[in-house]
Formats: structure tokens, C-alpha cells, sequence
């Protein structure tokens, strides 16, 4: 049986000394859950995996719980599976990640029941300087980097609707799904 690739998201870990698990660790914790084919990418807590597992809400609750335990922090995460990380990279807006030598761009994927519909009207943008689109469970955002200290990116972290998102940028998405995509 081959199962259906995942990836899950792990939000607040490794970040400014806090919430500290080594990628060896995790990796071996998500081994002793029963899943296959298990791959780290970088310490931002980005796990690839193979589950038999199909209903994604309780395959994130079980991952969720057991990542709470073992390293004792209220763990959130996002999961997507293979699928629906190549439609979010499929479906960017035209040019995005085009320019990255003028342009940071972000994917700020959305844990349920959050939706892009909802989130977007709660991002505040700085006019000439960030540009955000909605797409499928995720946001698209870009800003200048010549201007990036005036950005409102990182005003989003106060928001009400943070806890229910993580970030990562252009580069580490498409790697992601390069990983993803690798034969077993």
C-alpha cells in the first residue's frame, strides 16, 4: 500500500530560542507514529511524510497530541498533502517568485477552519510596499525588499488569526514540493 504524502507545517518551533526540537528528534517521532519515507527540511519544523492515514483532520490531531507530549509544548501544525502543495504552487499569482532580487515572497498557508477568504481581510498592507493574494487555504505575499522595514508583514503576528498560520517563504515552498514530489 502506498498511503498518501503529507507535509506537515510546525508552527513556533526553533524560533528565537524557543520551543527547541533537533530535525533528527522530530524525524524519529514521526517514525514511532508509524509513518514512512519521513524527511526533514530545515530546522523551521517542515516534516514530509507517507501516512495510510486518509482523513487529514484526525491525522493532524493524532500529530498534534503526539508532538504536545513527547516535547512538551502545545504543538499546532498545518498539514497538506502532496496534491494540494503542487496546486498552491501551480496556482500563484502571475509572476510570483519571479523577482526575488527585488521581491520577498511568502506563502502563509492557513490551518482550519481559517480560510483565505476570511484571513485576507484581516491583512493590512502597506501601499507600494506589500501585495497579497488569496488562493486555496493559503495567502500569497510579496513585498519590496528595498522598502522591506516598512512592510506590515510582521504586523500579522498580532493578529488574532496568527495562531492559525504559518509562513514560509518562496523558496522553502517549492523545495518542499520538489521533496514531496521525489520518487521513493
Amino acid at each position: 500500500m502506498n498511503g498518501i504524502k503529507y507535509l506537515a507545517l510546525l508552527r513556533g518551533i526553533n524560533v528565537g530560542g524557543n520551543n527547541i526540537i533537533k530535525m533528527v528528534d522530530l524525524k524519529a517521532c514521526f517514525e514511532s507514529m508509524g509513518f514512512s519515507d519521513v524527511t526533514t527540511f530545515i530546522q523551521s519544523g517542515n516534516v514530509v511524510f507517507t501516512a495510510q492515514e486518509k482523513s487529514q483532520a484526525k491525522l493532524e490531531k493524532a500529530i498534534e497530541e503526539c508532538l504536545s507530549k513527547r516535547f512538551n509544548y502545545k504543538s499546532k501544525i498545518v498539514l497538506i498533502t502532496d496534491k494540494h502543495l503542487e496546486k498552491v504552487v501551480k496556482k500563484a499569482p502571475p509572476k510570483f517568485g519571479s523577482a526575488p532580487d527585488k521581491y520577498r515572497y511568502d506563502v502563509i498557508f492557513l490551518k482550519e477552519p481559517l480560510t483565505a477568504k476570511d484571513a485576507i481581510k484581516d491583512i493590512v498592507l502597506r501601499e507600494g510596499v506589500d501585495t497579497a493574494h488569496a488562493g486555496d487555504g493559503v495567502l500569497y505575499f510579496s513585498r519590496l525588499i528595498s522598502l522591506a522595514g516598512k512592510s506590515y508583514l510582521s504586523k500579522v503576528v498580532s493578529l488574532p488569526i496568527y495562531k492559525n498560520m504559518t509562513i514560509r517563504n518562496w523558496n522553502s515552498t517549492t523545495k518542499l514540493l520538489t521533496l514531496m514530489q521525489k520518487p521513493k
